[in-house]
């Protein structure tokens, strides 16, 4: 039995938790079914499932090797499905990473229209501001806003987003309003760092010419973008962020832009990816369905 075939009886046995019902589903005989998972087993030097007489189940390897072979497997029925008619199917497992407000506020809205098309398919979200590693962690994707330093990934630039200044109404009660790089000695900023107990840039500006970095005083320094949006709306002090990210809290009243002449610069948003000599269906479509629904908010 070659290794496709045991992988799809692999594949069978982990979903059903049983030897019998995937025999009976994929009418071969228990006793082959058994040989190709014990046969993969062997090869692969390693336990896959864990066997009792009341349940299998999946060892740890197990788990990681189940889920590599759907994504093998999905490929494959993608490839087998090139040359057909017809438009191409999405099925498996697409495993992407994204920062929380674009995936809460455009993203996740767009799913059950896309899913409702590829029942076959299925995704993980991930939603985090720690910078994943799309190779080792197993991401087909990943949605970055930022710079980006990894020359080792594929990029695909979708645009960049404009930032703005913004402080609460309470803030300005408080505080008053900045209106000039000359006015920030007087005023807090809620900083925000990758990594606590590093140093926080400051507010930045285009002065014309060039863009430069204020230092600016800030009783709190976080290193979370919700925690920085709810700083900003308790009035501890000013923010600079993504218009796109913020729009909902602008419309609600809760934040208020400021300085409106001194912006940071814009930051650009990319899909990046591992190298791959065929980006799979899925991977491409699900990129092209985010890149619709952000175009509009990018320039």
């Amino acid at each position: 039995m070659n290794l496709v075939d045991a992988m799809q009886i692999f594949v069978r046995v982990a979903e059903l938790a049983s030897f019998t019902r995937a025999a009976e589903t994929m009418s071969l005989p228990k006793a082959s079914i058994s040989t190709a998972v014990r046969q993969l087993e062997t090869s692969l030097g390693t336990r896959l499932l864990h066997r009792t007489t009341r349940r299998v189940e999946l060892t740890l390897d197990g788990r990681a090797f189940y889920d590599r072979s759907r994504d093998l497997l999905a490929d494959i029925d993608e490839a087998q499905a090139m040359f057909h008619g017809g438009g191409q199917a999405l099925r498996g497992r697409l495993r992407v990473d994204m920062p929380e407000r674009l995936a809460h506020n455009y993203i996740m809205p767009l799913l059950p229209g896309w899913l409702d098309e590829h029942p076959e398919l299925e995704i993980e979200v991930s939603s985090t501001d720690r910078r994943v590693d799309p190779v080792s962690e197993g991401f087909d994707c990943v949605l970055r806003v930022g710079t980006l330093a990894d020359s080792s990934l594929v990029a695909r630039l979708l645009g960049n987003l404009q930032i703005g200044n913004y402080v609460s109404p309470g803030y300005i009660a408080r505080h008053g309003m900045p209106e000039t790089v000359a006015d920030l000695p007087a005023h807090r900023m809620v900083h925000y760092v990758s990594t606590l107990g590093t140093r926080p840039d400051g507010f930045e500006y285009f002065d014309g010419t060039a863009y430069q970095m204020v230092p600016m005083r800030g009783a709190v320094t976080v290193n979370n973008t919700n925690a920085y949006e709810a700083a900003c709306i308790a009035g501890l002090g000013l923010v600079q962020t993504p218009t796109l990210v913020v729009q909902p809290l602008i419309d609600a009243g809760k934040l208020v832009e400021v300085m409106r002449d001194f912006r940071a610069a814009p930051m650009p948003v990319s899909f990046v990816y591992p190298h791959r000599r065929n980006l799979p269906h899925r991977v491409q479509s699900f990129m092209d369905l985010v890149a619709g629904a952000l175009s509009a908010h990018l320039s």
